[in-house]
């Protein structure tokens, strides 16, 4: 074997060129880790970063956070994300499946579950507002044709109050929806998931969802897209700068994950919860590692806008996109350390 290095020369000149261009102050260190770059080697492809979620063996710990349905792009983005999760090995949630319930117009936009193959979980979505007017109509059963016509492999509840009082159209709730959410549990026997729509949730929320047999909570926390604040840039603006304190409430992913970790100490908690989504904000690999390395049950880091920015585009950019996330986790799990 030569001693020569052939990039040598290149490279030096490289270094010179680039050195005041790579200087890093202190202010903007990461202060969430611990770099340990002395006991491990570089990860190799064969490394394992496999779980079991859901009822079901994930490659890797993401999650595609629910996107969308119903519009122009619908079917190609959720084609592109179904096909990923199968390539790659993870789960998928599907966008609001409202319009499902009185027809199949845009089944195309959420038919993906043959994509993403049977040993992977697709759920469907409904809100707790349209999942209390099928109780209120006495047509619940709804809910468990809409899983069989999507070949569903669970449901998405998500709970949104302010977004529905501010959105011009919305609806109101009659009950707390913790009623409701008991009210499906007891209808179907796939997993459940519940989670907010961007503004996640506070500690006594968390406690009652935790006590309840549900597959996983998603956080959906503060600092991804705020569906409240959505809501209110499509009111006049007279209403808009009156609620517009509203979109200011929420709980980031660090939060929540403090919140859980001081519940589940507790000894009285009657856990029955089963993982976690750790959602909204997530806007890095180093986010969602974070989040999983303090989370006390088998967890996955979702992502939305993220994937959606790829899946908008060719699929190789989306696939050009995990790749590098997954080997972003890879070299996180071997050098660093959560402080």
């Amino acid at each position: 074997m030569s001693d020569i290095d052939p990039t040598a020369s290149s490279r030096k000149k490289d270094h010179i060129e680039l050195a005041f261009k790579s200087q890093v102050t202190a202010a903007f260190l990461d202060k969430r880790f611990y770099y340990e770059p002395m006991l491990a080697a570089h990860p190799d492809e064969e490394q394992q970063l496999g779980l079991s979620f859901l009822g079901f063996e994930f490659r890797v710990p993401m999650w595609v956070s629910s996107m969308t349905g119903g519009t122009g792009a619908a079917r190609t983005i959720n084609q592109n994300l179904a096909r990923a999760c199968g390539e790659f090995g993870f789960g998928m949630g599907l966008g609001s499946c409202r319009g499902l319930l009185y027809s199949d117009e845009y089944l195309k936009d959420f038919d993906v579950k043959y994509l993403i193959g049977k040993d992977l979980p697709l759920l469907a979505n409904l809100g707790i507002a349209q999942i209390e007017t099928l109780y209120e109509a006495g047509q619940e059963h709804k809910i468990i044709e809409l899983l069989e016509k999507l070949s569903a492999d669970g449901l998405i509840i998500h709970v949104n109050p302010f977004q529905e009082w501010l959105q011009p159209e919305g609806d109101r709730f009659k009950y707390p929806p913790l009623y409701t959410i008991q009210r499906v549990l007891e209808l179907i026997s796939k997993p459940v998931v519940v989670k907010e729509v961007g503004q996640g949730m506070g500690p006594e929320s968390l406690r009652a969802l935790l006590e309840l047999p549900l597959a996983a909570i998603d956080f959906a926390a503060a600092g991804g897209t705020n569906f409240a604040l959505l809501e209110l840039l499509r009111s006049d603006s007279f209403a808009s700068e009156q609620w517009h304190p509203l979109t200011q409430i929420g709980h980031s992913s660090s939060q929540m994950v403090e919140f859980l970790q001081k519940i589940m100490a507790d000894k009285t908690l009657q856990l029955r919860c089963k993982g976690f989504i750790a959602s909204g904000g997530i806007q890095s690999f180093l986010d969602g590692y974070h989040a999983l390395s303090k989370l006390p049950l088998p967890s996955v880091y979702g992502q939305a806008s993220a994937f959606l920015k790829y899946a908008r585009q060719d699929y190789e950019s989306l696939q050009k996109f995990i790749a590098l996330q997954i080997k972003g986790l890879k070299i996180a799990k071997a050098f660093l350390r959560v402080q």
